[in-house]
């Protein structure tokens, strides 16, 4: 980290009215929307030092991707509660041992050790005084217990805590072999299945019956909400299953028209098929420079023009906003906008919007592509997955129901 911004943290942190945090807060949340709103701003002026606030600046001039410093700021925020809870004091910079193992033991622990010991894990009184700051959601169950963290989680923030002291430019001990081997074995004790981020795929059948619905009725032709959110489904699910937030921010930049393909490449008597191929930009695993771009061919294609040329859009966000009267906005739609748009459609397709979600177009399109025997190599250039064994999850759950070592005794 340059010494100049080591110099501007340590003079910022001479600065520790809540005043001033909100108001350099205020400030920030023009480059960084994590922070936008009155109430937000608030909370995390209640939590967030001066030091912390200065390096959030810093990253978000970084140019770090919106998604990681929502991330970032949310688990800086959350390690400070938890921190001040659990020992009353400000989160030390660099975190000695101790206190990393602490942080572990409050979040994963073996819940059959926590019916007989209700000290074990994360003590009441801190997760009473969490709760009260609205950083903790993990609600006690019938039998008045918590349960521990999700492992993804407390690892995450682990990697956030770590990230934090990189830019503050002191050394973390989170590779200490205490730490490893604390977190190896609570990892064991507190193991559950990880939760899929949509319970269940939008395969091609489903998403079929999500797209019915914005056919418009027998009486009045589809609306221009209709049109963008066939657009949206159609356009997420094709172009390899594109995450809300690449859909949210894609622009029309980023779209460039192809020439005609042909319906099938092997036979050059097949139909011509209208395409455009999607620069992704920056993305969850790939940076803007890299080469992400894929292919939409035939009725995505037609569907998002037809969206593009019905609102009049020729610059700017893709997917909009549309308001009670049916003005299509300059803004485009957020990423919440988007989960929301595919949980309204499985209601009005009759299907229980608590299964889905945006995400479900992504493990959909991989899903669908081992059903229709697509080689994984091609389906992770469309959906750009990075990792193998993440994508070939996805091939594991769709053919498990097809093995014949299932059916020895049927």
């Amino acid at each position: 980290m340059p010494q100049a911004f080591a110099r501007n943290l340590s003079l910022a942190g001479e600065a520790e009215t809540l005043e001033q945090r909100v108001e350099n807060l205020d400030a920030l949340s023009a480059i960084l929307p994590a922070l936008a709103g009155p109430e937000r701003s608030d909370q995390l002026a209640a939590l967030l030092t001066q030091d912390d606030i200065s390096t959030l600046r810093h990253l978000a001039q970084e140019g770090i991707g919106e998604n990681s410093l929502r991330a970032l700021t949310s688990d800086c925020s959350y390690l400070e509660g938890w921190c001040a809870a659990a020992t009353g004091e400000h989160l030390p910079w660099p975190a000695p041992v101790p206190l990393i193992l602490k942080f572990i033991a409050h979040h994963l622990w073996d819940p059959d050790k926590k019916r007989s010991d209700p000290s074990h894990g994360m003590p009441e009184d801190v997760a009473g005084t969490l709760e009260d700051q609205r950083l903790l959601r993990k609600a006690k169950t019938a039998t008045g217990l918590r349960p521990p963290h999700a492992v993804s989680t407390v690892q995450r923030r682990l990697a956030s805590w770590s990230t934090l002291h990189r830019w503050r430019g002191v050394q973390g001990e989170f590779s200490a072999p205490d730490v490893r081997s604390a977190l190896r074995l609570a990892i064991r004790v507190a193991d559950r299945p990880k939760a899929r981020k949509s319970r269940k795929a939008l395969t091609a059948d489903l998403l079929e019956r999500l797209l019915a619905t914005c056919n418009g009725t027998d009486h009045a032709a589809p609306c221009l909400v209709d049109l963008r959110d066939k657009a949206l489904l159609l356009v997420g699910f094709a172009s390899g299953g594109r995450r809300r937030s690449e859909l949210s921010g894609l622009r029309l930049a980023q779209v460039t028209r192809q020439d005609p393909l042909l319906a099938d490449p092997s036979d050059p008597g097949s139909d011509l098929l209208p395409a455009v191929s999607l620069r992704l930009g920056r993305t969850k695993t790939e940076d803007a420079c890299d080469d992400n771009a894929v292919l939409l061919i035939g009725r995505p294609v037609e569907a998002l023009e037809t969206w593009l040329e019905a609102a009049g859009i020729s610059e700017g966000p893709v997917f909009r906003a549309i308001d009670r009267w049916g003005n299509v906005k300059t803004r485009s739609l957020t990423p919440q906008s988007v989960n929301a748009i595919v949980k309204a459609r499985c209601i009005r397709a009759g299907l229980d919007p608590d299964d889905f979600s945006a995400h479900g177009l992504r493990a959909g399109f991989l899903t669908e592509a081992a059903n229709r025997d697509i080689p994984i190599q091609d389906a992770m250039q469309q959906s750009r997955h990075r990792s193998l064994a993440q994508a070939s999850s996805y091939y594991n759950d769709a053919g498990r129901s097809r093995r014949r070592s299932a059916r020895m005794l049927g």
